[in-house]
């Protein structure tokens, strides 16, 4: 690492594993620090160990409820008024960012929001996953390294699946250009689903843009919520005549009944990263950890390295 500036790696709770085992692949301990919660469910932090002139890694997924975020604005701060040399905001998971554009009047713009706050805050650069849109990348005025889960996805695929028989699919025509740099890369077939919604979480009608029968279906998104837009779009290929119907997206958000409708679903399976905790049971979700990926970013960042060789496919 560098030579110059050492680093130090903290993690909120949330993304404690994740951290750890960036930490075991950067073979570093990961740093201490403390948060002392109130009553009333205010909290405070403080760090354990001088991180003067470091270079400080924050390692906290901004998964809502709000406590998430506002652990990570209190970590940042705490390391600024600590005499920091940098904090880098490892965001694993940047929630909010579904929020990208003004899309109806007298709306938010929450990804911009939280962009503006985490660069008042104080952080000096943001490392984050598959991001909801990627012009979120412009909404900071600080550095941002945009990582993709294609990697550790594509690994999977190629030994996992059945590629002679494989379709890629998205279940919704916003995640087009995700699934066609897969099938192209793959050298395989896309499919896509087309789906209008009376109202958010809510799928009112959709219908399959492409060829399933007989064939092997691996549907792919950014983020699962309800998993009602999965579910559904899975069982239509199998009633369209799919031989079988798995699942992958970066982020198991998984807001309840999710696991309940995958559980009850045609998926055989449903592949996530670990860059939100899963803590529910179910028999067709598969984990891939992200923490290579991450601590190799970590790595080039504190060598001044280039990450973009790290991109398999966007």
């Amino acid at each position: 690492m560098s030579a110059h500036t050492p680093f130090l790696v903290f993690a909120g709770t949330n993304t404690r594993n994740l951290a750890e085992k960036i930490c075991i692949s950067l073979q570093c301990p990961l740093g201490q620090m403390n948060i002392l919660r109130f009553a009333d469910g205010e909290f405070s932090i403080s760090y354990e160990e001088s991180i003067r002139g470091k270079d400080v890694f924050l390692v906290q997924s901004t998964i809502p409820n709000a406590d998430n975020l506002m652990e990570l604005l209190l970590m940042i701060d705490a390391a600024k008024r600590a005499s920091a040399h940098s904090i880098i905001a490892v965001v694993p998971y940047f929630g909010w960012a579904r929020q990208d554009r003004k899309d109806r009047p007298r709306v938010a713009i929450g990804a911009k929001l939280i962009a503006d706050v985490l660069g008042i805050a104080g952080i000096n650069r943001l490392i984050t996953m598959d991001l909801h849109a990627d012009q979120i990348q412009g909404f900071f005025d600080v550095p941002v390294d945009h990582l993709y889960a294609s990697t550790v996805f594509l690994e999977y695929i190629r030994t996992t699946l059945p590629l002679d028989n494989l379709v890629m699919a998205t279940p919704d025509v916003g995640g087009t250009k995700r699934t066609s740099s897969y099938a192209k890369h793959l050298e395989i077939p896309m499919v896509i689903c087309h789906k209008t919604r009376q109202r958010a979480n809510e799928v009112a009608d959709m219908r399959i843009i492409g060829e399933v029968k007989g064939k092997d279906v691996l549907l792919v998104d950014d983020i699962v919520d309800t998993a009602g837009t999965i579910t559904r779009a899975a069982d239509l290929m199998m009633k369209n005549g799919a031989k079988s119907v798995r699942a992958m997206a970066s982020h198991a958000v998984m807001s309840d009944p999710a696991t309940l409708l995958v559980e009850r679903s045609q998926l055989s399976e449903i592949i996530f990263t670990d860059s939100i905790p899963y803590t529910k049971k179910s028999g067709k979700v598969t984990i891939l950890s992200i923490a290579g990926l991450f601590a190799e970013a970590i790595r080039r960042v504190c060598n001044d390295e280039s990450i973009s060789s790290l991109y398999t496919i966007k």
